[in-house]
């Protein structure tokens, strides 16, 4: 993970990450998983890139907690509705989906449980 501690007279504690130097793991053909940051409880955040006309293998489960995200850029579909750049969704824990998308779409996406 490319994540990044301040120094100096910088806030102490915070950390930060770039998603250009983030690794890459490819979670399925066309959908790219970025690790930005994890905490001591199991906390996680990171970007997911889907690529035009992509979709998850299976259904997504939110387990042991709820996903929070965040579009970032195109249009994501959780094989429901279409959700449009600039939309927030909380999915609560033990709720699933099917993430797609038609145009392609960048996700910013929070476990704060894990």
């Amino acid at each position: 993970m490319a994540t990044k501690e301040n120094t100096g007279n910088e806030m102490a504690g915070y950390v930060w990450a770039s998603t250009a130097e983030a690794p890459v793991r490819e979670l399925f053909p066309g959908i790219r998983l970025r690790p930005l940051w994890s905490g001591e409880n199991g906390a996680t955040a990171q970007v997911v890139e889907l690529d035009p006309n992509t979709c998850w293998d299976g259904i997504d489960v939110h387990e042991p907690g709820p996903e929070e995200v965040f579009v970032v850029s195109g249009v994501f579909n959780d094989g429901e509705r279409d959700y449009p750049a600039g939309s927030f969704i909380h999915a609560p824990a033990g709720s699933w989906h099917i993430p797609q998308t038609r145009t392609g779409c960048t996700l910013f996406v929070f476990y704060p449980e894990g």
